[in-house]
């Protein structure tokens, strides 16, 4: 339970209710175990509450964007996709490693067999590539892909 208020607002709710049920009481010495029982029930019931407002609170979804937004985004993402196909073999490669495996440059030097300078080069080179063909062009034309090249892109 939280702090020292939840637990005096249980067991305040535990004596209103044994007043409420006291006429029921076959034997007055059997109030402290209706006590106790009542307030392990109470406490029972706000531990399972408090479990059932983190679980949803934890599922809440989150701002979804507007239609345009996601339209705006998925262009973005067909640029860049365009202008990955543009780069050489070994850059794409590099970067598709890199940035979408998110793999570091030792994993992606061991994963195309070069060395991590030769990724590093990779890397730079490939990213001053996408940033010319991005900058200079809103809309590339789609480059045809090879037959080897479908398996490199996501």
């Amino acid at each position: 339970m939280g702090g020292g208020q939840e637990a005096e607002d249980l067991v305040t709710e535990a004596f209103c209710q044994l007043h409420r049920h006291w006429p029921r009481l076959r034997d007055p010495m059997a109030a402290p175990g209706y006590l106790r029982s009542v307030v392990c029930n109470l406490v029972r019931m706000h531990l399972r509450h408090l479990q059932v407002v983190r679980r949803h609170a934890e599922q809440r979804l989150p701002d979804s964007d507007s239609a345009e937004s996601q339209v705006v985004l998925r262009e973005d993402q067909r640029e860049v996709m365009t202008a990955l196909r543009r780069l050489p073999e070994r850059q794409r490669q590099a970067l598709v490693l890199r940035y979408w495996m998110d793999l570091r440059e030792h994993e992606i030097a061991e994963a195309m067999g070069i060395t991590t300078g030769a990724v590093k080069a990779h890397i730079s080179r490939g990213m001053a590539a996408l940033t010319r063909y991005l900058t200079a062009s809103p809309a590339l034309p789609a480059v045809p892909r090879s037959s080897a090249e479908v398996g490199v892109l996501p």
